[in-house]
C-alpha cells in the first residue's frame, strides 16, 4: 500500500509536472498573440488618425486662406453697336475689373485709356445679335478679357464684372 501510495505520489508529481509545462506554452502563445493584436490595433489606430498622424497631415492639406479680391471700377462706357439699318443701336456698360494681386492696380490705372480704346474699338464692331443670350454675354467677357490683358501686360485681370448692361 506504500507503494501505491508512493507510485500515486510520483504520477501525481508527474502529471503536475506536464500541465504546467504545458501552462507555460499555453502562457506564451497568448502573450504572443496579444502583442501582435495590440500592435495590429495601435497601427491601424495611427492610420485613422487617432494619434495625430492624419491630423499633421490634414493640417499641410488645408487650402491657404483666400486671397483678399482688389477691385477697379472703369468709367461707363457709351457705344454704338454696328447695325445694317437706319436705326442705332446702343450698349452701355459699367465694368469692374476684379485684379489679380493689389499691387496691379496703379498699373491698370494708368493703362485706362488703352483699355477703354480696346473695349471701343471691340464693341463698335459688335451687332445686336451678337449680344444676344447667355452665351453672348460670355462671349463679351471672354472678349474683353483678352483685350485687357493683353493692355495691361505683365499685370493679369482675372475677371469682368457686369454692374450694368443695356443695349438699345
Amino acid at each position: 500500500m506504500a507503494e501505491t501510495k508512493e507510485a500515486e505520489a510520483d504520477g501525481a508529481a508527474a502529471g503536475d509536472a506536464a500541465p504546467k509545462k504545458g501552462g507555460k506554452k499555453l502562457i506564451i502563445i497568448i502573450a504572443a498573440a496579444l502583442v501582435v493584436l495590440l500592435a495590429g490595433g495601435g497601427a491601424a489606430a495611427y492610420f485613422m488618425g487617432m494619434f495625430g498622424g492624419k491630423d499633421a497631415q490634414k493640417e499641410a492639406e488645408k487650402p491657404p486662406a483666400p486671397v483678399q479680391a482688389t477691385y477697379v471700377q472703369l468709367p461707363d462706357l457709351l457705344v454704338n453697336l454696328s447695325s445694317s439699318g437706319r436705326r442705332s443701336n446702343f450698349i452701355k456698360l459699367k465694368i469692374t475689373l476684379e485684379l489679380e494681386k493689389a499691387t496691379d492696380e496703379p498699373r491698370v490705372k494708368t493703362m485706362q485709356p488703352r483699355i477703354i480704346d480696346n473695349f471701343q474699338t471691340y464693341l463698335r464692331d459688335l451687332r445686336l445679335e451678337d449680344l444676344q443670350g447667355a452665351q453672348g454675354l460670355f462671349r463679351l467677357r471672354e472678349e474683353l478679357l483678352i483685350r485687357i490683358n493683353a493692355a495691361v501686360a505683365p499685370a493679369k485681370v482675372t475677371d469682368i464684372l457686369f454692374q450694368e448692361m443695356l443695349v438699345q
